[in-house]
């Protein structure tokens, strides 16, 4: 009997379950497309009722045989006659209830079929208009129809279109199309609230120098030894980074810098990715990216700016609000986020998740590319027309939104790392306590030292020899056995080895890590391989794929030590050569030399240079240009060029006497327009006068009148897509411009060419910067 009747009740709260699913599953508004469902659902509703209802009265009579069958019962027990009535009182209640609930039921079946009647009626009527949905014929949504035809066939392909609303109905691609998405015009028959003029943007919050670092090593993370190394390495730096904080606050005088909210993903470490770079942190793999990224943290965070960090592809879609599917459909909300610091596999993550967003916001994005993406690999129309397309490039953003590891792209922005910094005391200990005798290789990685005993037989002459590879059990057999392999060291105990050392070696390999900057800044000469012919992806397996050519700029391990260092620092020789490579290590040995570090790889020269890309680096607003004639009439006067010729006639600058300024970064002030030799690089011509080419200028100098001005005959002038342009082929006195300003670059030569470089000043140690750009 208690059974019964706890089947019976069971079953009337989980059909009044069912009966409030019913309902609550289907409420109106929950998307714009939900009217078809209430009518379709309105039959299966009123059926429901009614099944219930009648399953109610089944259960009364049930309810009223059991009652009988028990009274009966209980007369003939003589023992119990006297408990029915006690018995059956809660039964008498259920049961007075059930009749009440069943005639409640009752009544509400009435009022939602009359409900359901009235919403089938205006289904119909709303049902027809949808049925009715044309795709509009506008002129301004040129792409309307043809989007419409791809969502008939492919609108399942993705469940974001369904979680958008989007239902196979014409009139719900329609409603997608132009509220989603932006392809098709506005339904006249939608419902839209009037336009009401937003209310003026509150201020921005003022970006505040950080004294303590704690928050950052919060944000990084745990879980993989990447961060871990991060971590240390941002802790080991810290009081330097709050001295150069401070001094750089000072410099700047309380200028006004609004807080930037900043995503920093570094695609590499995901698991999606591989995350290859993570189990080899403690078995001598390479570091350079992981000290670069735990160097723009460190700056981002110090300079005051609001930050996010993630290394795995879910938190990414989490941050930027990516809708559930397969990343066809754009983000669910406005991208709440001024800058993406990322890498070209967080690049390519974006791209894949983000659908139409990912266009639309690109701009915003910062790529951090230790070898540099010049113009000709980055215009994927240009890549794929011209053989340079490759794994890496075609992404059509801004040259200047790469940001590389060293200087050696001026098409990209130099972002850099820091090397720890001394002060006056540790130098001074760090001279008296030099080893004249004592050589470290650089090369933390066996293959590194194979078919070099030429080399350290030479070396062992003269000087101690210390390695650092790593090994497990083993020692490696490319080592020989008179070098003392320390196997691979903690940071701070490389250091101090360093710090004895008289000399660092290169044997080539790897190109262009930190490791030389800490040897030169503490104290030691860095002796390298010169490179004949240069390496390049022209050349050499390492670059190919690489979505750069560096030609004729890789012409030793390290170029920017080579370069912009230099002896007695830094020696570059042939060590094809065994005199100039013995004579190099005798010379070496008798030099003295203090530790140097060039002032932006401080601290306070990455903060002084991320600084001013964040303040005045915009992608996402067109740079303005002056006026010209519509015309080439005679009658119409063309404005004054605000080019002049140099004193000396050699050049041209800005000219003072100029009607306009553009709002330019860099200031215009600082452009020089050089005309390269046929074998040379804008890169090189500039740097042959002192100059650091400036891509950022080549719209002012993208005129005929330009060659003019510099004596240069055109008899014709064509704009065309080519790097290389504005050029000259000075044997047939023609004349080129650039037509696609993505293309504008400072790589490239071809000795059919003079080309028009635009060439700028430079700050001592900060060649990123000219000297009025802070």
């Amino acid at each position: 009997r208690i059974f019964v009747l706890g089947i019976g009740f069971f079953t009337l709260c989980f059909l009044m379950t069912s009966l409030g699913g019913q309902f609550s599953a289907k409420r109106l508004g929950d998307s714009p497309f939900t009217i078809r469902t209430e009518v379709m659902g309105a039959l299966e509703s009123r059926g429901v009722l009614r099944r219930m209802s009648d399953m109610l009265e089944l259960l009364m009579k049930r309810m009223d045989i059991l009652a009988r069958l028990e009274n009966s019962t209980d007369f003939h027990k003589g023992d119990e006659a006297r408990f029915p009535l006690d018995r059956f009182q809660p039964a008498a209640g259920l049961m007075e209830r059930i009749q009440a609930i069943a005639q409640n039921v009752s009544d509400i079946a009435i009022k939602v079929d009359q409900i359901l009647r009235n919403s089938l009626l205006n289904g119909k009527v709303m049902e027809g208009r949808r049925d009715q949905c044309e795709v509009p014929r506008d002129p301004k949504y040129p792409d309307c129809a043809g989007k419409v035809e791809w969502m008939r066939a492919r609108w399942t392909s993705d469940p974001c279109y369904a979680f958008f609303g989007v239902d196979g109905t014409e009139c719900s691609f329609l409603i997608y199309l132009s509220e989603v998405e932006w392809f098709c015009p506005p339904l006249p028959w939608r419902n839209r609230t009037v336009a009401v003029p937003s209310p003026p943007p509150l201020p921005r919050a003022q970006a505040a120098f950080r004294r303590d670092l704690a928050r950052l090593l919060e944000l990084i993370g745990t879980g993989k030894e990447s961060l871990s190394f991060m971590k240390k390495r941002i802790r080991h730096l810290a009081q330097q980074w709050l001295r150069a904080a401070r001094r750089l606050e000072q410099r700047l005088a309380g200028r006004q810098r609004d807080q930037k909210h900043i995503l920093v993903h570094i695609g590499f470490l995901t698991e999606e990715s591989g995350d290859v770079f993570s189990p080899r942190v403690l078995k001598g793999g390479p570091l350079g990216e992981m000290v670069q990224w735990a160097d723009i943290l460190a700056a981002l965070f110090m300079l005051g700016h609001s930050l996010r960090v993630t290394v795995s592809l879910k938190e990414l879609q989490s941050h930027l609000g990516v809708p559930p599917g397969r990343g066809n459909c754009p983000l669910t909300s406005p991208l709440p986020f001024d800058l993406i610091y990322t890498d070209y596999h967080g690049l390519q993550q974006m791209k894949q998740h983000m659908g139409l967003s990912f266009k639309k916001y690109r701009c915003r994005v910062r790529v951090i590319d230790t070898f540099g993406t010049e113009p000709a690999y980055n215009h994927e129309e240009y890549a794929t027309l011209r053989g340079y397309r490759t794994n890496w490039g075609y992404w059509n953003l801004q040259p200047s939104q790469f940001m590389t590891m060293f200087p050696h792209t001026p098409d990209n922005s130099f972002m850099g790392f820091v090397s720890e910094e001394l002060n006056q005391t540790e130098r001074q200990l760090i001279k008296a306590n030099k080893v004249s005798s004592m050589a470290v290789v650089y090369g933390k990685e066996a293959s590194i030292w194979k078919g070099k005993e030429k080399f350290l037989a030479i070396l062992n002459k003269y000087m101690e020899i210390h390695g650092t590879v790593y090994y497990e059990t083993q020692r490696p057999p490319e080592v020989p056995a008179f070098v003392k392999n320390h196997g691979l060291l903690p940071q701070h105990e490389f250091q101090q080895l360093l710090r004895k050392a008289k000399l660092f070696i290169g044997f080539g390999f790897p190109y262009e890590g930190p490791a030389p900057l800490e040897a030169i800044a503490n104290g030691c000469v860095f002796l390298q391989a010169r490179f004949n012919p240069p390496h390049s992806s022209l050349n050499h397996e390492f670059f190919r794929g690489k979505p750069t050519s560096r030609e004729a700029s890789v012409s030793s391990q390290h170029p920017y030590a080579e370069e912009f260092i230099g002896k007695p620092h830094v020696w570059t020789v042939d060590y094809n050569n065994s005199e100039e490579f013995e004579a190099a290590i005798k010379t070496i040995m008798r030099t003295q030399v203090d530790p140097y570090l060039p002032y932006e790889y401080t601290c306070e020269g990455m903060l002084e240079r991320i600084h001013a890309y964040i303040q005045h680096q915009d992608f996402c607003t067109t740079s303005s240009l002056p006026p010209s004639p519509k015309t080439k009439s005679p009658a119409m006067q063309s404005p004054p060029s605000p080019l002049a010729l140099s004193p000396n006639s050699t050049h041209l600058v800005w000219s003072p006497s100029a009607g306009w300024a553009p709002q330019a970064w860099p200031p215009v002030a600082s452009l020089q327009v050089w005309l390269s030799e046929p074998q040379h690089t804008c890169t090189e011509t500039c740097r042959r006068h002192g100059l650091v080419c400036e891509p950022t200028f080549f719209r002012f100098l993208n005129k005929e009148e330009v060659f003019l001005q510099l004596s240069v005959a055109c008899d014709s002038t064509e704009y065309e897509m080519n790097h290389l342009y504005p050029a000259v082929a000075e044997n047939v006195r023609e004349c080129y411009l650039q037509k696609e300003p993505l293309l504008f670059s400072c790589a490239g030569h071809n000795t059919k060419y003079r080309r028009l470089c635009p060439c700028r000043d430079f700050r001592q140690g900060q060649v990123a910067l000219c000297r009025d750009c802070l």
